[in-house]
C-alpha cells in the first residue's frame, strides 16, 4: 500500500470511529432534500446558435484557441490546428476515430502508457462528455474518447473536439444530462492557470497551459 492509499484508508477509519453507532433516517434526509427550495435557473433559454456563440465567446475570454468546423470537416479541421501547433508528438485515447490521427504525426495510443511516457508527448488529443456555455467549461468523464485523466492533465498542449449537440446551457441541465456525475470527472474552463501567489498569473500549474478546441457543428 502506498502512502496515499493508507493515509486515505486512516482518514475513512478516523470517520467510522467518530459515527460508529449513529443512525442516519435515509427517508428523512431524501423528503428533506427533495423539500429544499430551488430558485435558481435550472433550464436554459437559449436557441441552439446562441447557446454555440455563448460557448465560444467564453472559451476565447479564457484565451482558449477556437475554430469551428461542419461535422464532414473535423478530420481536417484537427489536422490543421495539430500543423499549426509546432509539435509532432501527441497522445490520444485509444477509442479516438482513425480518422482524427494524422499519418504525419507521432502517435501515443494510451492503453497501457505509463505516466513518462505519456508525459514525454507534446500534446494530446481528446473527446468530450459535454460543455457548459454559461461558465465556458468543458467537461471529461473520462470513458472512451476523453481517455484517462493523465492523457488531458500531462501534455502541454490539448485539442479537444467538442459538438455543438454536446452543449449545454447551465451547471444544472449537465447534471440532469448525466443523471449522477462519474466518480471521477474534470472540469476545464479554459488553459490551467492560477494567481494564487502574489497575484501573478502562472500558466500550467496544475494541467496543460495551452487548450484549443474545435467546435463541431453537427446541429
Amino acid at each position: 500500500m502506498n502512502v496515499a492509499d493508507k493515509t486515505r484508508n486512516d482518514i475513512l477509519l478516523r470517520v467510522r470511529s467518530a459515527t460508529q453507532g449513529s443512525k442516519i433516517d435515509r427517508p428523512q434526509v431524501e423528503s428533506a432534500y427533495a423539500a429544499l427550495s430551488r430558485i435558481y435557473t435550472r433550464e436554459g433559454r437559449l436557441g441552439r446558435d446562441a447557446l454555440c456563440e455563448l460557448m465560444l465567446e467564453r472559451l476565447r475570454e479564457y484565451d482558449a484557441e477556437v475554430v469551428e468546423c461542419a461535422k464532414q470537416e473535423l478530420p481536417e479541421a484537427i489536422n490543421s490546428k495539430l500543423k499549426t501547433s509546432g509539435k509532432r508528438t501527441f497522445v490520444a485515447p485509444e477509442q479516438v476515430p482513425a480518422d482524427w490521427l494524422p499519418a504525419e504525426f507521432n502517435w501515443k495510443i494510451d492503453g497501457h502508457l505509463t505516466t513518462a511516457e505519456i508525459e514525454s508527448a507534446e500534446g494530446t488529443l481528446t473527446g468530450a462528455f459535454c460543455g457548459i456555455a454559461e461558465s465556458g467549461t468543458i467537461v471529461l468523464h473520462h470513458t472512451g474518447k476523453e481517455g484517462r485523466r493523465a492523457v488531458s492533465l500531462l501534455p502541454d498542449w490539448h485539442l479537444c473536439v467538442l459538438h455543438a449537440s454536446q452543449i449545454v446551457e447551465t451547471l444544472p441541465e449537465y447534471f440532469n444530462l448525466c443523471h449522477r456525475p462519474p466518480a471521477l470527472s474534470t472540469y476545464i474552463s479554459g488553459p490551467s492557470a492560477t494567481a494564487d501567489i502574489e497575484m501573478t498569473r502562472i500558466k500550467g500549474v496544475h494541467g496543460p497551459r495551452f487548450l484549443a478546441v474545435i467546435l463541431v457543428r453537427d446541429v
